[in-house]
């Protein structure tokens, strides 16, 4: 068994602790749904959000969806000119036996900017 990364973005519509936490769930209950992961299987999970994101830490919103267990880790995004406002990433550590190109990495709201290439992936994958 291999350790995989799986990456997924999103954006918060304001910056308040429940705009913060729904984002989150969205993303981190779509990530785990399409990629058919077991908590069991993670090793940690690291979010990274815009400095403008201060209200609440990103792993609240995965704690409510489960995340009891699991090593959660939340720094600041470089503050890049031009990039999307109140974004938070995810880098999951995922032991699993699927290959790279069987990964589908999500990227929700105003974060489907980020990666394209995923969105249409995702987008297969969600329909099938």
């Amino acid at each position: 068994m291999r350790v995989r990364g799986v990456r997924g973005a999103t954006t918060a519509s304001d910056n308040t602790p429940e705009a913060i936490s729904e984002c989150v769930m969205e993303l981190m209950t779509e990530l785990l749904r399409v990629n058919a992961i077991d908590q069991e299987d993670i090793a940690s999970v690291f979010f990274t959000s815009t400095p403008d994101l201060n209200a609440a830490f990103p792993a609240i919103g995965a704690r409510r969806v489960g995340f009891a267990n699991v090593p959660l880790l939340g720094m600041i995004e470089v503050d890049v000119p031009n990039a999307p406002k109140r974004c938070i990433r995810v880098l999951i550590q995922w032991n699993t036996e699927k290959r790279l190109d069987d990964i589908v990495h999500v990227y929700l709201r105003g974060a489907t900017v980020l990666r394209p290439d995923f969105v249409s992936k995702h987008a297969e994958k969600a329909d099938s």
